[in-house]
Order: structure tokens, then C-alpha cells, then sequence
């Protein structure tokens, strides 16, 4: 989706880039359009390799409280997922503050998959239950604290660091103001009565949040096989169940999902529908308050607003 965090480089500029990251030029550019912060392009290099571009909005760009230094933590949970087992795309190169272009970029290997959006296998549960089990795998990694730590929101328990997020993404509200379907200090007064029940979790572990079908990617040349999770830049520390909101988004979690099936082969989880309530509601602020910022084209997003304010309601009903 177009936004207006997204920017805009030459294909000159691009190929200056990949020259001073990898040492190499660029045959051939496609933007990658999904995304909805970054921009994003896939590059044909000289050498021969494919690899893809993310690029961070300009550092003089107002964005979200949470969102500071999305590619930092981006890159930190690669490295992290990956050693714990989850297929990730290769980090090839990182550059923080690059002196040319001002900002931050990931430069990853490219991969020949198909995003889960774009396809429909045959054997979607088998796949449900293998994306469960790699969802286990990721929460096996605990981290010192709770929330964003490259963003400066976090807790010293996952209660005050769940709070915080909530208030920090509340308090832009009134930076960029977002028509809510219920005002900020009454949402937030539900939110902190339902918030003791997070006193339940008590190690903070690796978060991806965003494993919506978009960001898993499809090996199709056998049997139906996940390649890789992309897209960790909304990566927190905290509690796993907050994981299985993305994967059910705008739907209901229920016990004979495979999802929850093989993430049992792995780990235990008990489900709890405050707990799950309360990251609902925060993904769907999310949804709607990112808007301020981004700036997205009227036609395309009313249908995701529409989305998130009826399912932020229900949240907040159910709280």
C-alpha cells in the first residue's frame, strides 16, 4: 500500500547504494508494494544475485512512538529467529545512519517463494500446524526486558511495559489525530482495569507480531513447505499468546486450530481470552492510528479501518 513513510529513490540512487552495500550495481528494479512503512525493492544485481531493499523513512520523518528504529529491531530479531531454528531471509548487509541517504537500510537475500496470500495450497491445516511450530521455536528466545527496547518503550514487567506500549500508541493520537471509535482516555481506562491478568507472564520472550499470511513465505515446488517468516520489524519482547492474534486477525482463536496443534508439539500454551482481548485491541489501534503518519489513499485503506474499528469495539466489549 502507497504511504507516505515510503520513499522515493532513483534507480541512480539505488544503484549507488548496492554499489557502496555490496560492491556491486543493479540490473534490474522492482518496488515491492505490499509493505505498508518501508519502502521496499527487490534488485537484480550485476553479480547475479537477487536481493531485497528496505529502506527506512527519512529520520526527520514524525512517526509512531513504537515504530522508532524499526530496522534496528528488524535486524536484531533475524539474527535472533534464525538461530533458533525459524527460516528467516539472509541478512547480507545493515547500514544505520547511512552518511549518503540519511536513515537506515537492511539489504537481505531474495527468495524464491510465494507469499501464503498469494497462494492456496492444498493442505492449508498442514501448514497451519507447521507455522505453529515454528511460532514455538521463535518464543523459545527470552530477552533482559519487556516491550521495545530500540524504541525506548519497555517494562520491567510485561504488565508495564504492555501499558506503556498502549499509552505511547494513545499519546500519538494527539499528535496525529485518529477518529477512534471511542475517546483515548476511556479506552485507556479499559485496558489498565483488564491489565492485571498480565501479571501471568513472567519471562519475556520474542515476539513477532505481524505473521499475518502476507509475511509467510511458500515453498511450492514439492510438498507445500514454509521457507521463510519476513517482516520482523514490529518484534517486541513479551508474551507468546500476543503471537496468535496476527494469524487469526479480525477472526477468533479456537482450540482445534492446527496453528495451536504443533505450536503444543513444541511448547505449552494455555490460551486466555483476556490476555488475547488485550493484544487485539492493541493491534487494532495500531491499524488505525498508523494511518496518521502514513497518510494512506483513502480507497485502499477504508476497508482496513472499517476492519479495525468494528474489531477494536468487540475487543473493548469483551474487556
Amino acid at each position: 500500500m502507497d504511504s507516505r513513510t515510503k520513499r522515493r529513490l532513483s534507480p541512480g540512487q539505488l544503484d549507488d547504494l548496492a554499489r557502496r552495500a555490496l560492491g556491486t550495481g543493479v540490473g534490474a528494479i522492482e518496488e515491492l508494494t505490499d509493505g505498508f512503512a518501508n519502502a521496499v525493492w527487490r534488485l537484480e544485481l550485476d553479480d547475479g544475485r537477487a536481493v531485497v531493499l528496505k529502506l527506512a523513512p527519512p529520520p526527520q520523518l514524525k512517526q509512531l512512538s513504537y515504530e522508532r528504529n524499526l530496522l534496528r529491531t528488524e535486524a536484531a530479531a533475524l539474527e535472533l529467529a534464525g538461530q533458533a531454528g525459524v527460516p528467516v531471509p539472509r541478512l547480507l548487509r545493515a547500514g544505520f545512519d547511512d552518511p549518503v541517504l540519511g536513515g537506515d537500510y537492511l539489504v537481505l537475500e531474495a527468495l524464491d517463494g510465494v507469499p501464503w496470500n498469494r497462494a492456496q495450497p492444498a493442505d492449508q491445516d498442514a501448514l497451519r500446524r507447521q507455522l505453529g511450530g515454528l511460532l514455538a521455536a521463535l518464543h523459545s528466545v527470552t530477552g533482559p526486558t519487556f516491550g521495545y527496547p530500540h524504541a525506548g518503550i519497555t517494562g520491567s514487567t510485561w504488565r508495564e511495559a504492555y501499558l506503556a506500549m498502549v499509552g505511547a500508541l494513545l499519546d500519538d493520537t494527539e499528535r496525529y489525530p485518529t477518529p477512534l471509535p471511542r475517546p483515548a482516555d476511556e479506552i485507556r481506562a479499559v485496558i489498565e482495569a483488564a491489565s492485571p491478568v498480565l501479571d501471568e507472564v513472567a519471562e519475556p520472550r520474542l515476539v513477532h507480531f505481524d505473521v499475518w499470511p502476507g509475511n509467510v513465505f511458500l515453498d511450492l515446488s514439492g510438498t507445500p513447505r514454509i521457507q521463510a517468516v519476513i517482516d520482523h520489524e514490529r518484534a517486541f519482547w513479551g508474551d507468546p499468546l500476543a503471537e496468535l492474534i496476527t494469524p487469526t486477525i479480525f477472526g477468533e482463536l479456537t482450540e482445534d486450530d492446527p496453528l495451536l496443534a504443533g505450536y503444543r508439539e513444541v511448547r505449552p500454551l494455555e490460551l486466555s481470552p483476556v490476555r488475547l482481548d488485550l493484544y487485539r485491541a492493541y493491534l487494532y489501534l495500531i491499524l488505525l492510528v498508523e494511518n496518521g503518519p502514513r497518510q494512506y489513499p483513502e480507497d485502499d485503506y477504508a476497508p482496513l479501518r472499517d476492519l479495525a474499528t468494528a474489531s477494536l469495539v468487540k475487543a473493548l466489549d469483551q474487556l
